[in-house]
């Protein structure tokens, strides 16, 4: 598992349908300060690594505490998450040509249910988890607070 996180003083997200326009069938989801997750499911992730990546996020201290104490984690701040599923994608880069961004053959199903899995195990962390749609092209906003974004990659 691959997240990318940014810390966000508020975002949003939107399911297009397939004329690109907004899908009715969708909410908006939006959360004020918080974090924005994108999301990618590898093959092998399990129950293990769902638990240990849900506990990475909950607990990584990226906001400033009252001043003068030590950063807090957006449990302590009771932030909220959006939550982004990311097709596993890689770099293909023909001998000659552009380099070609490729989504990777994947079992969808398989990917789907663990983001499912991953975004309850972070709502057991009492933090209100936003989600985006498996699959789906998304329209996203946020206002980020930072620079502040990197990648927890699972073991």
């Amino acid at each position: 598992m691959r997240i990318s996180v940014q810390r966000v003083n508020e975002a949003s997200i939107a399911v297009l349908n397939d004329l690109g326009t907004l899908d009715p069938t969708f909410d908006v989801q939006q959360i004020g300060l918080g974090l924005l997750l994108t999301v990618e499911i590898e093959p092998d992730d399990d129950e293990p690594t769902i638990d240990m990546m849900a506990n990475r996020v909950l607990t990584l201290r990226c906001f400033d505490g009252p001043q003068g104490s030590l950063p807090q984690s957006v449990q302590e701040i009771r932030g909220e998450i959006l939550s982004i599923p990311q097709p596993l994608t890689s770099l293909h880069s023909p001998a000659t040509g552009r380099p070609q961004l490729v989504a990777e053959d994947t079992d969808n199903e398989h990917a789907n249910l663990t983001w499912i899995r991953f975004n309850e195990a972070l709502r057991s962390g009492n933090v209100p988890v936003y989600e985006g749609r498996y699959g789906a092209r998304m329209r996203i906003g946020s206002i980020v607070d930072g620079p502040f974004q990197f990648t927890l990659i699972s073991d």
